[in-house]
């Protein structure tokens, strides 16, 4: 990336305004791009588990959202980094700001889209924190009046959610997954909100 210099142009300011530094001039970098990228050639990674395209409903250059494969509530998406980053303290600065602003972006369209009244915002940073997919992920969940008995509840449902998703390959446990077609209809559904 290449770095830009920019002169301090100063015109009818205050003399208090005006600095009085010899430092370089102001160094400006380009703000990442939010455009969707929805190629099918993109590949996504979360964690170990190889993310088809068709479960990811919008992109940009440094995160993604996807359907989830065992939603807590019908509208439950995760909002990830590209990159396979374990933690959030791990993210730079970039990421951090485009996976939020993505977060934000995405549950305004899903909040207004399914006319939810709230939206809950999750992260589990950290195997003691809950988490079991080694990869940093928001959960992105639209809420609406009386979709848990107490608010706080959801918490514990994430944390079981999951556990859940961590023993999917085990074939004692009743599957509760969706199917890759039921997910890719909502993804496409989706999609259309970010056109």
């Amino acid at each position: 990336m290449q770095t830009v210099f920019l002169p301090c142009i100063v015109k009818k300011v205050p003399h208090w305004f005006v600095p009085h530094s010899t430092t370089p001039p102001l160094r400006i970098r380009p703000i990442m791009s939010s455009t969707v990228k929805m190629a099918a050639a993109e590949g996504f990674t979360f964690g170990p588990y190889k993310i088809e395209p068709s479960e990811v409903f919008y992109s940009t250059q440094l995160s993604y959202a996807m359907v989830n494969l065992r939603p807590l509530l019908p509208v439950h998406v995760l909002v990830c980094p590209k990159r396979e980053v374990k933690r959030f303290v791990d993210l730079t600065a970039d990421e951090t700001s485009d996976l939020w602003l993505t977060a934000q972006k995405v549950g305004g369209q899903l909040e207004s889209y399914h006319k939810a009244s709230s939206l809950t915002f999750a992260i589990q940073d950290g195997p003691q924190a809950g988490q079991t997919v080694p990869h940093v992920h928001i959960h992105v969940i639209p809420r609406k009046i009386g979709d848990f008995e107490k608010n706080d509840e959801i918490y514990d449902a994430i944390d079981e959610k999951e556990k859940e998703l961590k023993q999917k390959l085990d074939l004692d446990k009743e599957r509760k997954d969706r199917s890759l077609e039921e997910m890719s209809q909502e993804a496409d559904e989706y999609k259309k909100l970010f056109m």
